[in-house]
């Protein structure tokens, strides 16, 4: 099969292939193997439900960044219609990695901003792998500036490894890009839904993430920085990324504990690469839900939650 996996899903792919492999004898030969298929099925889904009922918190990292994982593009096309991709910083460059345009959702008008990483060699260096750089962040920016002027909600799906680190960046002022981005999220008169599909890495994440309402899919990771990183740091061995993992707390559910987060999406058994079309509809129906609540918000009130819910994080009590 030419299904991609990562190491602790290698039991699970070998059942897989099994069936498949009973499958095609079945499609050839006149023997019924359908009762040896419903064995293994079953075998495979309760295989399935304990290893994902224990997953470390590196093995979620690795899950947010798995190659088959949906990315921006693959959010819209299958919850919003009418897609107008718009481009361009109006300064620098067309700003590919981060996609952003209008579109509707449930017949209304949004605007949607996203990280994507790519998903092929030539797209993933035309994205940048998804690590955006000042005018990604101000092309964002003006397209969120766009949609207060015409009262549209923004709905923003996060998944980059961090802002891009090169000399570039920096000579084009990659912290003030960030910064006014924070700034301005935070005043932003419209309702805004930030969600987190795979890696949400440092100010990277943070420059399209401040919203009224944050949500994180469940095998996502959100961090100041990667595990690699971090073991880098700290034992300077990368190859502690899971001790540092699991040390950091970058799960979901780690983070929603600590209410850094609104609300955890799950996923179907296996992740979200394995039920595209379950997660879709799940995660449609959560942001409906969402946008009603916000929509009934007057914009004092928008404003006055969305303040106290960000001056309220890092607040420690004796």
């Amino acid at each position: 099969m030419s299904r991609q996996f990562l190491d602790f899903e290698q039991p699970i792919e070998e059942l897989n292939q099994k069936i498949e492999a009973l499958r095609m004898v079945g499609t050839d030969n006149e023997v019924n193997l359908s009762d040896e298929i419903d064995r293994l099925e079953v075998k495979c889904e309760q295989l399935t439900r304990h290893i994902f009922s224990r997953l470390e918190p590196w093995q979620v990292a690795q899950m947010a960044r798995h190659p088959m994982r949906p990315q921006t593009t693959d959010f819209i096309e299958y919850m919003f219609t009418d897609f107008q991709e718009l481009h361009g910083d109006r300064h620098y460059s067309a700003a590919p990695a981060i996609i952003g345009g209008l579109a509707r959702f449930n017949g209304e008008p949004v605007m949607l901003i996203g990280h994507q990483k790519g998903k092929r060699t030539k797209e993933k260096v035309y994205r940048n792998f998804g690590m955006a750089r000042p005018e990604e962040y101000r092309k964002a920016l003006r397209l969120m500036k766009m949609a207060e002027k015409f009262k549209l909600p923004i709905v923003t799906f996060i998944d980059t490894a961090g802002a891009y680190p090169g000399i570039g960046a920096e000579e084009r002022n990659q912290s003030e890009a960030i910064a006014r981005n924070l700034w301005e999220m935070s005043i932003l008169k419209t309702p805004i839904i930030c969600v987190v599909t795979g890696e949400a890495g440092s100010g990277g994440a943070l420059a399209i993430g401040v919203g009224d309402r944050v949500l994180m899919l469940q095998y996502s990771i959100y961090a100041v920085i990667s595990p690699e990183g971090c073991a880098s740091i700290l034992w300077k061995d990368p190859a502690k990324a899971m001790e540092a993992a699991r040390a950091m707390g970058i799960n979901a559910e780690k983070i929603l504990e600590h209410q850094l987060i609104d609300r955890v999406v799950e996923e179907p058994l296996g992740g979200a690469h394995r039920h595209v079309d379950e997660l879709m509809r799940d995660l449609k129906s959560v942001l409906t839900d969402e946008l009603h609540l916000l929509k009934t918000l007057s914009i004092k009130e928008l404003l006055d939650r969305r303040y106290k819910k960000w001056m309220a994080m890092g607040a420690v009590s004796d």
